[in-house]
């Protein structure tokens, strides 16, 4: 594939025309594979777990050999632990998430880049879970790695559809309480809720030992409101219609949305949480691998 082409298909009105998840998820990440994410802590754990009917996309060198030998069946030898590093995925599938002023909407965005993190993230042979929220849990896929995680995760991400209010803050608390292995917390939304909440359930993640970081998942026309002519508008998680002028207001919205932003992203560097702005018009690849050449280049200063 061309330089061309391989951009081309990175771009958000391709990828919504792919066909499953795991293939936006392996396209992305091809993408920015030069400057790969590498886990700062390798395990050193070997306690066998289980065996599992083999997958196709295992690693060969966990295939236990001496049962091919007597039944003629494929099996894999899973591990209680072969990785220190477990990353936890959570996306915001709450009905605010339903909006976009392109062909994919906030929701499409944050599982484009949630199965590509995912996909990531057990390539280095590291752990992931998923979790699927609006002001509760909905469903969640504990941490695992291999292949057939990589397919767990993508069935689930496809299967959410946008419903239900926003409660980040008591999802975020509920969450620390369920995690039994430390790790990173990477939280999809677009964060349209009371600030004071988050952080509380920011502050308990973090005082569990996890990192949580913060993907802001937000339309540019949210940004921009750049709307022209009287609109009525349809309020998302049940606040009704109203009708505008988008001049009038234009300039006091901004304000409102930035200021926002920007304490939303004060609070979190108070805790030490990375915050990441993401704009659903541009492409994933880039957007990923901004923040992860950022956050591999910190990691080499400290150490």
């Amino acid at each position: 594939m061309s330089p061309a082409a391989s951009s081309t298909a990175l771009d958000p009105a391709v990828l919504d025309r792919l066909a499953g998840l795991s293939l936006v998820a392996r396209t992305v990440v091809e993408g920015f594979m030069s400057g790969q994410h590498r886990s700062p802590q390798r395990g050193s754990s070997v306690e066998f777990a289980q065996h599992r009917p083999y997958v196709r996309g295992d690693e060969l060198r966990h295939i236990d050999w001496k049962i091919f030998a007597r039944t003629d069946r494929l099996t894999v030898k899973e591990f209680v632990e072969e990785t220190n590093f477990t990353c936890h995925l959570m996306v915001d599938a709450s009905e605010s998430m339903a909006f976009g002023s392109r062909d994919w909407t906030k929701l499409d965005y944050a599982r484009w880049c949630a199965a590509s993190l995912a996909y990531l993230v057990i390539r280095q042979r590291d752990a992931a879970s998923i979790s699927v929220f609006d002001s509760e849990m909905r469903e969640q896929i504990p941490p695992s790695n291999g292949a057939h995680q990589v397919g767990e995760i993508a069935r689930l991400l496809e299967a959410a559809h946008p419903d239900g209010r926003t409660n980040l803050g008591e999802v975020l608390h509920s969450m620390a309480g369920r995690l039994s292995r430390r790790g990173i917390v990477c939280v999809f939304s677009d964060f349209f809720d009371d600030i004071d909440p988050i952080v509380s359930g920011l502050r308990r993640l973090t005082h569990a030992g996890h990192e949580p970081i913060l993907f802001q998942v937000l339309d540019p026309m949210e940004l921009d409101f750049d709307l022209e002519n009287l609109r009525q508008l349809q309020g998302l998680e049940g606040s009704g219609r109203i009708k505008i002028d988008p001049k009038a207001i234009r300039q006091a919205y901004r304000e409102e949305i930035e200021r926002h932003r920007a304490e939303l992203a004060r609070q979190a560097n108070a805790l030490s949480c990375d915050f990441v702005p993401l704009v659903t018009s541009e492409p994933v690849d880039v957007a990923l691998s901004t923040y992860l050449a950022h956050r591999i280049q910190r990691a080499r200063k400290r150490s």
